[in-house]
């Protein structure tokens, strides 16, 4: 124990812990609207207000904000923010709402994984949704499309300690923001955000409330309320960061200076707001039982199998390590099946016994494939096969060495025949 301490303690003094607060939306990304307000204005005011509590009292802490200002940041840049930085922690912070005209109110904390299969993924398809906004967004999530359920076949996250840590973060942030703003607590989740989908640390995402219900929205535009929820998540991250670090919290919390409006708000233009998604009132909670992350069923798969049966074992594997080794003309699919924050060596117990499995590096993260063809019918029976153990598998395409948009190399690989 005095050993493992002594690690920490000299890791620290190399380098400070590092907390990326992310105010989720932003510039002409508004996110979900109110009567009178936007979610984007809500989400900066209480990630600032998160950041003035950490900046007064943890001095050993390095904070990185996504953005300070109402700017648009892209998701995959807001994850690739984190990895770049090394971050410890990653909290991304947005406002609910929903379509229904039911009043909904309450604070509900999210980690990544996939819902259980009988569940429609609301928060996650709202949120995603943004990407449709953003320049070449095909090319950055492979062609992911965030109004398809078929789409939410994610990798599989592979280190289970990160996803451990994210889920006591996450209790940590329902019991203390609940707590100190006397929030209605709607509890700890699971849902397949791209926000949280590429970072490589312990992350998770909180919803503060509903901006749809009028009640809420004036809850959740008020100074002092925006400050008691920020100093919540304050207490929870240094609750969580004195277990990872094995210090001590801080004695007494400072109280920062509050700038007078540090955020412009601006009145809702109808015209800016897109037509919102349709989401469905409150669905049941993932279960989190201590210790254990809540369990995470195979998605839906979105393709019919081929009848004809193909063994695990790739016919023509890439050469391993390497995705640019093979120059061709014509689209290459393989199956990604898990993703890393540090390179793992060929023929490891966690491949589960595939082989031919070969690796890229994509947004800070090593991420593996299995299998390597020019027919997207092979590819499928592969995939058919690596979901049996590994269920959230999915089919990438590369050409000349580089990563494709998959919707674009199937229509290329039909076209040659």
């Amino acid at each position: 124990m005095l050993i493992c301490c002594f690690a920490v303690t000299s890791f620290a003094a190399k380098r400070p812990f590092t907390l990326v607060i992310d105010a989720g939306h932003g510039g002409k990304d508004a996110g979900a609207p109110g009567k009178y307000s936007y979610e984007k204005n809500i989400n900066l005011k209480v990630a600032l207000a998160f950041g003035r509590y950490v900046e007064k009292n943890c001095p050993d802490v390095k904070v990185i904000y996504t953005r300070k200002t109402d700017v648009f940041i892209p998701l995959h840049e807001r994850a690739a923010i984190a990895n770049r930085n090394k971050a410890d922690v990653f909290i991304s912070i947005h406002t609910n709402s929903v379509a229904s005209k039911k009043p909904i109110s309450g604070l509900e904390t999210y980690t990544m994984g996939m819902r259980r299969s009988g569940e429609k993924l609301s928060a996650a398809m709202r949120e995603n949704d943004v990407i449709l906004i953003e320049d070449n967004y095909q090319q950055h999530y492979s062609g992911f499309d965030p109004r398809s359920p078929e789409s939410y076949i994610m990798f599989e996250v592979l280190n289970d300690k990160n996803m451990l840590e994210s889920v006591e973060l996450a209790k940590g942030i329902q019991k203390n923001v609940c707590r100190a703003a006397n929030r209605p607590n709607k509890g700890v989740k699971q849902d397949a955000f791209l926000v949280l989908r590429e970072t490589s640390m312990p992350a998770c995402l909180i919803e503060l409330g509903y901006i749809t219900t009028p009640s809420e929205e004036a809850y959740l535009n008020a100074p002092s309320n925006q400050e008691a929820m920020g100093r919540g998540i304050y207490q929870a991250f240094v609750e969580y960061k004195a277990r990872a670090t094995h210090q001590p919290m801080p004695v007494k919390v400072e109280e920062p200076e509050v700038p007078e409006q540090s955020v412009k708000e601006e009145a809702p233009v109808k015209q800016e707001v897109q037509e919102a998604p349709v989401v469905p009132a409150e669905t049941p909670e993932v279960a989190v039982k201590q210790n254990t992350p809540a369990k995470q069923e195979a998605p839906v798969k979105q393709e019919q199998p081929v009848q004809k049966k193909t063994s695990v074992k790739p016919a023509q594997p890439a050469k391993a390590d390497t995705v640019k080794t093979v120059a061709v003309a014509a689209p290459v699919f393989k199956v990604q099946f898990l993703a890393s924050n540090t390179r793992i060596k060929a023929g490891d117990a966690r491949f589960k016994g595939l082989e031919g499995v070969d690796s890229y590096q994509e947004g800070g993260l090593w991420k593996y494939t299995v299998g390597s063809t020019e027919s997207y019918a092979e590819v499928r029976q592969l995939r058919a096969q690596v979901v049996k153990v590994f269920p959230q598998a999915f089919i990438v395409a590369f050409k000349n060495g580089e990563k494709m948009d998959t919707q674009k190399a199937i229509r290329e690989s039909q076209q040659k025949k």
